[in-house]
């Protein structure tokens, strides 16, 4: 084990990952010793690989529907069981590899910053296979976030075990954006989440279809509404401004066109142009950057992806609406 990684602990998620998972548990065995993998029903034998190298498995009790929050919750909960004196917890999906350097940049900064109520770190993740498909290229395009305070964590993050415990660890009855709720918590008590400017984890995405794409764009659209939905009236006024686009984009545009064409004898169609107009302030923007190609690739996500955005957004409306519990919006399969 690493000298000075005594008080991290990690908590590892997954189910069904195969050789990722390996590959993610290894990559952190030899550093630290406490390491609790939390298993929701794989059956590929993940469980018994991670026992096998000496990491501590809670396999969820798939009678209560599953959540990745409420894995995570299993985990923290688990390796606090184990070692109680704990004072940081590593978060990490089951696909992605921990960079050797990174757990102990995160805790110095950790370390360095504990009057400044820093409660959270992260960093660069990135997508191992960009070039393995134009939607693991968008995945990696996605996490290229602005360093310094940020206002929310993905999932991937080195937290403070003090400013966990003192909002209660993650909502479980999220199926998705789960960590930015937990941090719009965690701001509303002062502390602090702060992405730094260091490689952290390589995640393999392996999504090579269009279907596989627009569940995971049609389950950001739900995580989004609900976000809203809890926090919105907040201070921080948690993604009302992404959740207002979805609308707009995804649905008000498209139904003024529509229910205008004939009052105004086709004219609303040119409301059409919008979204191609969209596209190009998009690829304008981060052509410099990105190149052209690659630009439009990503201006075509962000216009499109509304669609199955407002889809999500509908379903967790209407589950709310209903009573009933939203179900898993699942990409890897």
């Amino acid at each position: 084990m690493m000298s000075g990684l005594e008080q991290v602990g990690l908590v590892a998620i997954g189910r069904n990952e195969g050789d990722r998972l390996k590959a993610c548990l290894n990559s952190v065995r030899h550093q630290i010793k406490h390491i609790v993998y939390v298993d929701s029903g794989s059956t590929d034998g993940s469980a018994e690989f991670a026992k096998s190298i000496g990491v501590e498995v809670v396999d969820l009790d798939l009678s209560i529907p599953f959540t990745a929050a409420r894995a995570r919750n299993a985990g923290w909960r688990r390796l606090l069981e184990l070692c109680p004196t704990l004072e940081f917890v590593q978060f990490v999906d089951g696909d992605c590899e921990v960079v050797s350097s990174w757990l102990a940049i995160a805790q110095q900064a950790l370390l360095n910053h504990t009057n400044d109520r820093w409660a959270v770190v992260c960093g660069r993740r990135r997508e191992k296979y960009p070039d393995a498909s134009v939607y693991n290229l968008l995945c990696d395009l996605e996490w290229d976030t602005p360093t310094g305070e940020a206002r929310a964590c993905g999932g991937d993050s080195l937290m403070r075990v003090e400013a966990l415990k003192q909002v209660g660890g993650f909502n479980p009855s999220l199926i998705a954006g789960e960590e930015p709720e937990l941090c719009v918590r965690l701001r509303q008590q002062d502390w602090k989440i702060w992405r730094l400017d260091e490689e952290m984890t390589r995640h393999d995405a392996q999504m090579t279809r269009l279907g596989q794409w627009w569940k995971r764009t049609q389950r950001a659209g739900h995580a989004f509404a609900e976000g809203a939905w809890l926090h919105g009236n907040s201070k921080q006024r948690h993604w009302m401004r992404e959740t207002r686009s979805i609308w707009l984009w995804g649905l008000g545009i498209p139904a003024v066109l529509l229910l205008a064409v004939w009052p105004t004898h086709g004219l609303s169609l040119l409301l059409m142009l919008a979204y191609p107009a969209s596209i190009a302030k998009i690829i304008l923007r981060y052509r410099a950057k990105l190149g052209t190609q690659t630009a439009l690739y990503y201006g075509l996500s962000c216009v499109v992806g509304k669609f199955p955005q407002a889809l999500g957004a509908f379903q967790f409306y209407w589950n709310h609406l209903t009573g009933k519990r939203s179900q898993l919006i699942e990409y890897k399969m």
